[in-house]
């Protein structure tokens, strides 16, 4: 820790202008070569971001990196979930057939992939149809962007970060390696504890880009100390289970005092430079989204570590 602490605390405040995903990779891979824990990628990525997007989106890939630890950082990566229908297990209606040895085939469409279309590698929820109880028997599945069949359509940009990229996914007879399809349930096991470890990565980037703005506009110190305290407490989280109501738990306050830390930093904004200023009036939404998961997620776990075993 003592490594990334020295690089937010000392590394030059004055981003590199990035001007599009390809600026934003190149900078995240090198950083990715200099910290092994992809928790400490998400916040050196938020910290050399010129701007919120780019500092979400070395959030969102660190925690696909966190979950998927079997993946190489060369590839960028996008988790493939939403449907028209929306992302709940019983929404998913992308497709994977065959049986044996043979070539499996992915066969739907998803509605809403981050990073889409700058994504090497696919990670696509699929049906492989119906259980006894009438539910969903959903897998993942790893599947090269530029295989036959996968056709990836970017959609307009969204009204905050628009410079992330946002795509459509349609699916048509994919042949797909049993190699390729990965281990245990595709919901229970990735895309349920994805959202706890990305709210940990995207919060650690978004910390990570709050105290490169607070020194490069000067603010007071005790506001980067803040920050600092609030950033190793998410550091902690980002390597905790992500399964555990504990952790959730956890996590729901950090979230909590995060976003009161920021609601407290609304005049020292007047210090900030115009563009930055601009771009976090509108992208600070960003912090906001998912809420109504979280709040259900944090119910939940007050339900369990309240109900005797």
């Amino acid at each position: 820790m003592e490594e990334l602490l020295r690089f937010l605390l000392t590394e030059s405040p004055a981003p590199t202008p990035l001007g599009s995903v390809e600026d934003w990779w190149a900078r995240h891979l090198s950083l990715s070569s200099r910290f092994p824990l992809p928790v400490d990628v998400a916040f050196a990525g938020g910290f050399a971001a010129d701007r919120l997007g780019y500092a979400f989106a070395s959030g969102y890939h660190s925690a696909l990196r966190a979950l998927f630890p079997q993946l190489s950082r060369e590839h960028r990566y996008a988790l493939c979930v939403t449907e028209a229908g929306g992302g709940h297990p019983a929404a998913m209606q992308t497709r994977l057939t065959g049986s044996g040895a043979g070539p499996l085939r992915l066969e739907g469409t998803k509605a809403f992939v981050t990073l889409g279309t700058a994504a090497d590698v696919l990670l696509v929820v699929a049906t492989e149809g119906q259980d006894e109880q009438g539910r969903n028997r959903l897998r993942l599945v790893r599947l090269d962007s530029r295989r036959p069949g996968v056709t990836l359509t970017e959609l307009p940009p969204p009204p905050f970060v628009p410079e992330v990229p946002h795509a459509e996914l349609v699916l048509h007879e994919v042949e797909v390696a049993p190699e390729d399809v990965l281990p245990g349930d595709g919901y229970a096991r990735y895309v349920k504890p994805f959202r706890t470890v990305e709210d940990c990565h995207v919060f650690a980037a978004v910390l990570g880009w709050l105290l490169q703005v607070a020194r490069r506009s000067g603010w007071a110190d005790e506001v980067r100390e803040e920050l600092l305290a609030l950033a190793v407490t998410m550091r902690g989280l980002a390597q905790s289970d992500p399964t555990s109501p504990a952790v959730h738990l956890a996590l729901g306050g950090a979230i909590d005092l995060c976003r009161r830390r920021v609601e407290e930093l609304g005049p020292l904004w007047e210090r900030v430079d115009e563009p930055t200023l601009e771009r976090w009036e509108r992208d600070k939404l960003l912090l906001n989204i998912a809420g109504k998961v979280r709040a259900k997620r944090r119910e939940a776990a007050r339900q369990k570590l309240s109900t005797p075993e």
